[in-house]
């Protein structure tokens, strides 16, 4: 192939012809999933899959249409339809239409966030997006941040920070012998523990609090710190957690903050889920208290329905996230003594960085902030009301009441069964009813017992659509008992 023939179609794939028929194929895809109609998702086995795309690699081209048509033929049928209104599984969104068409912006212009001068538009709007979030939580004016990966690297960086301000020498001299403690609620994200793991502390020295309700035990972590200063121990920080993923479930923020304020501990908020509550009029009191924190991971892409990947890392003071990252680097970093630079790199893990921000700040724009607060309010009374039917059902029996937009539940049929042929049961009624296609939940585990949940993230879910849900369990739990 000749690079004539590349260069011609590179030009000819710039068109607006095609680029028509890409938005086509996905405005096609939304509305085939977001009617009800079809599968939630794929009967087939990763083998089955593996099989239709194991072919040799493409050494020609092939026609732009011919390509298109394949990802309609051969990816979207077996793709997991978020969209669809019975899709209730995972806190992954049924992202925002505006959001979506903007993806193909922020991939045309390409710009590397890290450094201003790499990306002079997306750097001020990134700073502008993280400066608007900093203000709902109620920071001041020397807070601040910057996007990430996902919650993962948001409270990754956070506790560096945190690793930071207690062990200002560990970056040449790693933790020592007698690393710091992390203390965090039984129920804190798997991201925590893998973040003791990788700053080097060690997993044997993260504190787990029992929890009270799904919440944080406040009175069990206050004698915890009490027997680790005792002890000598140094606390690095305390994780609170605001929207649990197994129940959704908010920490009680203003004590354990209050609490760390007194012992002068370092507050890491793990809001990935629960944060975008500050956007909601009948939400944003489950929040009181998370202006005392010193660091907060935040999800857009969870409630605030953005496509991955949009999360945010805020700092109190933004001075404590760039120490956590300090490293020269003249080739890149230019900012004059004394001025805050607009370079993200200097707060951040990653070099080459999309603007995960222009999204953010065109949905902003699109339906402001109090639309996407709506929305959240929404999800969340979807919760509610799937509450209210399992609760009324009688072969159901629901495990807490919805803080946010997560349910969780357990088929317990009409007669009495064993507790471990129950736990059986729930975890083959949901293996049969995603395979049916007809909706999508997910499973866990909660006090010994497993259990069903749902995670509403789609805003065109209704009523029927939870009931339906139910009704379907149900026939599959009757026929399996």
């Amino acid at each position: 192939m000749s690079i004539h023939s590349v260069l011609s179609d590179i030009e000819s794939d710039s068109s607006l012809s095609i680029a028509q028929a890409f938005v086509a194929l996905v405005a096609r895809y939304f509305a085939a999933t977001r009617d009800g109609s079809g599968r939630v998702s794929t009967p087939l086995t990763a083998d089955d899959l593996a099989l239709r795309f194991g072919e040799p690699l493409p050494r020609g081209g092939r026609d732009i249409e011919a390509v298109i048509a394949r990802l309609e033929r051969d990816v979207l049928p077996d793709c997991n339809r978020l969209t669809h209104p019975r899709s209730m599984g995972h806190q992954v969104s049924a992202p925002l239409p505006v959001a979506v068409w903007t993806e193909a912006l922020t991939a045309a212009v390409n710009q590397s966030g890290a450094v201003w001068e790499m990306s002079p538009v997306g750097t001020v709007i990134e700073a502008q997006v993280v400066r608007w979030m900093c203000d709902l939580a109620g920071f001041g004016p020397d807070a601040g941040g910057t996007f990430t990966s996902g919650g993962t690297e948001a409270t990754f960086a956070g506790l560096l920070a945190a690793r930071q301000a207690a062990i200002p020498d560990a970056w040449k001299r790693g933790v020592g012998a007698n690393p710091p403690v992390v203390v965090c609620g039984e129920h804190a994200h798997y991201g925590v523990a893998r973040t003791i793991g990788e700053l080097g502390l060690g997993t044997d020295n993260a504190s787990v609090i029992p929890s009270k309700a799904f919440k944080m035990d406040v009175e069990a972590l206050r004698r915890e710190l009490d027997r680790l200063s005792r002890e000598g121990r140094m606390v690095m920080a305390v994780v609170a957690t605001a929207g649990t993923t197994a129940t959704g479930s908010f920490d009680d923020l203003e004590s354990i903050g209050r609490l760390c304020e007194e012992r002068g501990v370092w507050l890491h908020v793990d809001g990935a889920h629960g944060a975008s509550a500050l956007l909601s009029p009948d939400h944003s009191h489950r929040l009181a208290g998370i202006h005392r924190a010193r660091s907060i991971a935040w999800d857009p892409h969870k409630m605030m329905l953005m496509p991955l990947t949009a999360s945010v890392v805020l700092v109190r003071d933004e001075a404590d996230l760039e120490a956590a990252f300090s490293q020269r680097a003249p080739y890149l970093f230019h900012a004059g003594a004394g001025a805050r630079s607009w370079d993200q790199g200097l707060r951040s893990f990653t070099c080459s960085r999309r603007i995960d921000a222009f999204k953010v700040w065109v949905a902003l724009q699109r339906h402001g902030a109090d639309g996407l607060g709506a929305l959240y309010d929404h999800l969340c009374a979807n919760a509610r009301l799937m509450h209210a039917a399992v609760v009324a059902h009688p072969e159901f029996a629901a495990l807490h009441e919805p803080e946010s937009n997560i349910l969780c539940f357990r088929y317990v049929g009409r007669e009495a069964m064993a507790e471990e042929r129950l736990d059986a049961l729930n975890l083959r009624m949901r293996e049969e009813y995603n395979r049916s296609g007809t909706g999508w939940i997910t499973t866990t585990m909660l006090g010994g017992r497993r259990v069903l949940r749902v995670t509403l993230m789609n805003p065109r879910t209704t009523s029927a659509d939870l009931e339906r849900t139910l009704a379907d369990l149900a026939e599959i739990g009757r026929a399996r008992s």
